[in-house]
């Protein structure tokens, strides 16, 4: 038997390797009803990993879609108590073509596990499994007690995690929230995340006439795509300033020390731009590209659609045209209050001769921010520093992720994030891949964590 969590954590490296690569090939694809057993499929493959670790109480907590699944250590007494947050649920693969390897065939190269889920989430999820389960076995016990809330519809923006929250409140009952979903910068550049940005998201949807006309009509018949192009292009200026009436009036302004927090965690922008491959950068005047990708709401087109998009030409104007916008909310931003304003400004916008209709797609989500000097935030950055031996830099998430901002209104707790997922690991996009030394070394910063908030009063 190891003689201390670190000697367990290097004697079981090729076990959770395995069991990595297991996890990966499950394809739990959320989003698509075909795989809906699959995504139940990883859901009791993570319920068996907790009670591996020595977790108590394991069960699936039923949906109104995919399932999640808690578990308990609650042997602490007088310690604070941690619930843990997951998911096990992945993107779809599209375009499969732009793999190097099978989607749901994890490779591992060159210390890299290429594979669907590899850093959004299966390999963060399993950190503080893996951490639970050293403590257990060496030391008998956990610092703290902990609750593991793992959910498979975060890739569809949490619909049902509120709910389940609401339903099950007691149960949940902690003193802070730590989210496994999320990153923590490089080991030469650590950062520490104050919290995600909201989601509003709609499809708009044009018609204009019963069926496809031949392209003969045109000057009679009107164009559903020009129109929802027009539309579009109503919602943005030309300098990117966002122009739906009110959608800055919660806008929080930055102060001077927020900007330079921001600035000093970002990294150089050509460094970026090597990364992605962008041109150039464009938005909202009076701010820097990483203000406005952090701390500044954001409109987005997210796709458009309409009439013949096959090989060749088909001289057709089509009959109706589609487009799927989200924005990106800070605080004090309100979901509802903005999906509002977007939808009297389409009303607004909407041509006479086209009938606009609307969908309200899920996923919607509040902003967060946790407080800087919140005690839990303040030992993830002791625990970043000593890991790494730099203090971390203090950022805020480009993206979106729901549950912190509903555990905060429904459980009323704050949430810190510790991830290993880096911004170059290709989440959402073909060749998604993990490094593996941040596997190892997340599992020692979880270990290192708990002990932590096992101080906090």
């Amino acid at each position: 038997m190891a003689a201390d969590w670190n000697d367990f954590l290097q004697e079981h490296q090729s076990r959770f390797l395995d069991e990595f690569l297991a996890l990966l090939r499950i394809p739990s694809i959320s989003t698509d009803p075909a795989a809906a057993d699959d995504v139940r499929r990883a859901a009791d493959w993570v319920a068996d990993r907790l009670r591996q670790a020595g977790m108590e109480e394991v069960r699936i907590l039923e949906t109104g879609g995919h399932p999640a699944v808690y578990g308990e250590w609650c042997g602490a007494g007088g310690k604070p108590t941690v619930l843990i947050y997951g998911h096990f649920d992945v993107q779809p693969v599209d375009p499969l073509h732009l793999w190097t390897h099978p989607p749901f065939e994890p490779a591992v190269v060159e210390d890299r596990v290429y594979a669907r889920g590899a850093t959004d989430m299966k390999g963060n999820l399993l950190l503080p499994i893996i951490a639970c389960e050293a403590l257990l076995r060496t030391e008998g016990q956990l610092p703290v007690n902990v609750k593991f809330l793992l959910e498979g519809e975060e890739e569809i923006g949490s619909p049902h995690l509120g709910p389940l929250l609401q339903e099950h409140r007691q149960l949940l009952a902690c003193d802070v929230m730590v989210s496994a979903d999320g990153g923590c910068g490089t080991p030469d550049r650590p950062e520490v995340w104050l919290g995600p940005r909201g989601l509003v998201a709609l499809q708009i949807n044009v018609r204009t006439a019963d069926r496809d006309l031949h392209s003969g009509n045109g000057g009679l018949a009107p164009n559903p795509i020009h129109a929802l192009v027009r539309l579009l292009d109503s919602m943005r200026d030309g300098e990117g300033r966002i122009t739906v009436a009110g959608f800055y009036d919660a806008v929080r302004p930055l102060s001077d020390a927020e900007r330079a927090e921001i600035a000093a965690a970002a990294p150089p922008l050509a460094q970026y731009r090597a990364a992605t491959g962008v041109r150039g950068f464009f938005g909202e005047p009076g701010y820097t590209p990483f203000e406005r990708a952090s701390a500044r709401p954001t409109l987005e087109v997210n796709g458009i659609w309409g009439g013949f998009t096959g090989e060749g030409i088909k001289t057709v104007i089509p009959c109706e045209a589609h487009a799927k916008i989200t924005c990106r909310l800070v605080p004090d931003q309100r979901p509802a209050d903005i999906r509002e304003k977007l939808l009297a400004h389409i009303r607004q916008h909407a041509p006479a001769y086209a009938e606009v209709t609307v969908d309200v797609l899920p996923g919607e989500a509040d902003p967060y921010l946790i407080p800087a000097d919140h005690p839990a935030q303040k030992a993830l950055v002791r625990v970043l520093t000593a890991l790494t031996g730099q203090t971390p830099r203090v950022t805020r998430g480009f993206g979106t992720v729901p549950v912190m901002g509903m555990v905060k209104r429904i459980l009323g707790v704050e949430t810190i994030t510790l991830g290993m997922g880096q911004a170059d690991e290709r989440g959402h996009a073909p060749d998604e891949f993990f490094r593996l030394d941040s596997f190892v070394r997340g599992q020692r910063a979880y270990v290192m964590l708990l002990h932590e908030l096992s101080r906090l009063r």
